[in-house]
């Protein structure tokens, strides 16, 4: 047998004289999760084991799928011999340092973002979709409201492929170092800015954003789910029919319920779905609103305000609400971190697939929206939207059975997107937990985690009723995470020439990403200090 003198680690050439070329598919060392899942691996020859009575020598013979990660697993492995295990842990040595196989921390296998590794292209499609399409776009013709048709239209092209070229940034960025995978938006955080700096510029927007997303989901789930009643029932469950407060606590319950799903890749079929229903109700809303009589006294002029600066903040909450219409690049990393990845086959090239498919559709969504939304009820848009408006002006025009299968599809979508969005904080609480007590969280305190945190975000979206600025605020505070930092990181870790274009670009769009995210912070709390002196002293006649 020919030995492998190249490419051997110093004292390794002697001891690999029998051990074969590393296989192709060489993929991400996993251990066994809390819910028993794995990455899925291609069969060893004859899909089992070895027969019986094969040759005691060649059944020591290190094989192809004895250099896997798997094999090299400390599980495994110490069931060798001493003198092979040595030479199999010197061999995994060598091949991290090289880059064929990726260093991961153990204790990701009891995360629920990372303890599956078995996600694709399929999978990249539905969870961004699911991501990037929602509640938000139904916001979006509040925007064209304050802003009108040139600057509506410019403000959302200009965003949609800043925001797109910033995802291509993260997918990259993913394993921009050989043998290393930033799995979550902190980590490449820490990675471009510093382990201190990274924390406190990524931590607080990514939260923020993901706990800001799911009080908005139970607001807008629970109005929805009282309009869906109420056109179902009609006059006949007008006796005693719930609060608004009481649909907000139903719809948090199902939250709850459907979040007991243990990681990333097990709600593939609930992005899905989310991903569907976002794509019907979004384009039944404008098609709906489009084809109805418009209402008399439209007008398409923005809408005009008592003083100069108010007419700036109700501007800049415009633009909030246009950032925050394109979101979910803090979950960009999480999602590719649940594909394996192997040095032939990066995890970059099916997210990236998955990425163009989902963002090519939530174009198709979110233009028509903000287009036909602003077209059919101009500067009569209601503060809630699309939704609110079709039923405040075509509730008798249009059949119920439609009209209530709109917010149906509402109602799912919402409760889909929650169990994304919370995915990053119930990964948090779970990091925190595994790493003080050094095992694995139990189904007990996984639920526990769950249901507290839904609860909170209930608890805030009572205390906070007013969606259309929380959006406008939401788009401000994490908008770096969208448009800024990706710039910044790329300048970080992969330090393009000093003047080149890639240099000049990217420090150009983080600067003004920067100062757009000031300005629409302070718009967006202007709205809401303005929504809320509305709330508490509007007194109906």
């Amino acid at each position: 047998m020919e030995e492998r003198g190249t490419g051997a680690a110093p004292g390794l050439e002697a001891e690999l004289v029998s051990i074969p070329a590393t296989p192709r598919g060489v993929s991400t060392p996993e251990t066994v999760t809390p819910t028993g899942q794995r990455s899925p691996r291609p069969p060893g020859p004859g899909g089992g084991a070895p027969a019986a009575g094969a040759n005691s020598a060649k059944s020591w013979t290190p094989t192809p799928a004895m250099v896997s990660p798997r094999f090299l697993s400390p599980s495994i492995s110490s069931a060798v011999g001493t003198p092979m295990k040595r030479v199999l842990v010197n061999l995994r040595g060598y091949l991290e340092e090289v880059g064929h196989l990726t260093k991961l921390n153990p204790q990701d296998a009891w995360l629920p973002i990372t303890e599956s590794r078995n996600g694709n292209a399929h999978y990249a499609a539905f969870h961004n979709l699911n991501a990037g399409i929602g509640f938000q776009a139904l916001l979006l013709p509040v925007a064209f409201a304050f802003l009108g048709w040139s600057w509506g239209l410019i403000a959302l092209t200009i965003a949609y492929f800043w925001q797109l070229y910033t995802l291509w940034i993260l997918v990259k960025l993913h394993e921009a170092v050989p043998g290393r995978r930033y799995n979550r938006y902190v980590e490449l955080a820490q990675a471009a800015f510093g382990e201190r700096l990274g924390v406190w510029l990524a931590l607080f927007p990514t939260v923020y954003l993901s706990a800001g997303t799911a009080t908005a989901l139970i607001l807008i789930g629970g109005e929805t789910m009282k309009l869906f009643f109420q056109i179902i029932c009609g006059a006949l469950c007008s006796s005693n029919p719930l609060s608004t407060v009481e649909w907000y606590l139903v719809f948090t319950i199902l939250c709850i319920v459907l979040s007991q799903l243990p990681n990333l890749n097990s709600i593939a079929g609930l992005s899905l779905i989310g991903a569907v229903t976002a794509i019907t109700y979004a384009t039944m809303a404008w098609v709906l609103s489009v084809s109805q009589e418009r209402p008399p006294p439209i007008s398409y002029q923005p809408l005009a305000s008592p003083s100069f600066g108010a007419t700036a903040f109700s501007i800049l909450n415009a633009l909030g609400i246009i950032a925050f219409a394109f979101r979910g690049h803090n979950l960009a990393l999480e999602i590719q971190a649940t594909m394996p990845s192997t040095f032939k086959h990066p995890a970059h090239v099916p997210m990236w697939r998955g990425a163009k498919v989902a963002y090519l559709l939530i174009a198709l969504c979110l233009f028509p929206v903000a287009i036909g939304g602003f077209w059919a009820y101009g500067n009569l848009m209601p503060a809630g939207g699309i939704l609110n408006a079709l039923y405040a002006f075509h509730s008798h025009d249009i059949p119920r059975g439609l009209l209530a299968t709109t917010f149906l599809l509402v109602v799912f979508n919402c409760l889909s997107s929650f169990q994304i969005y919370s995915m990053p904080v119930f990964d948090s609480f779970e990091a925190g937990y595994t790493s003080r007590t050094n095992r694995p969280c139990s189904v007990w305190v996984r639920s526990g985690f769950r249901v507290f945190y839904g609860f909170i975000s209930f608890f805030i979206g009572v205390a906070l009723p007013f969606l259309s600025s929380l959006a406008g605020l939401l788009g401000g505070l994490t908008l770096p995470v969208t448009f800024a930092y990706p710039c910044f990181m790329w300048i970080g870790i992969k330090k393009p020439q000093r003047f080149s274009f890639s240099w000049y670009l990217n420090w150009s769009l983080g600067i003004v990403g920067m100062g757009f995210s000031l300005a629409l912070s302070a718009g967006g709390v202007w709205s809401m200090v303005n929504s809320g002196l509305k709330l508490k002293f509007f007194k109906p006649n």
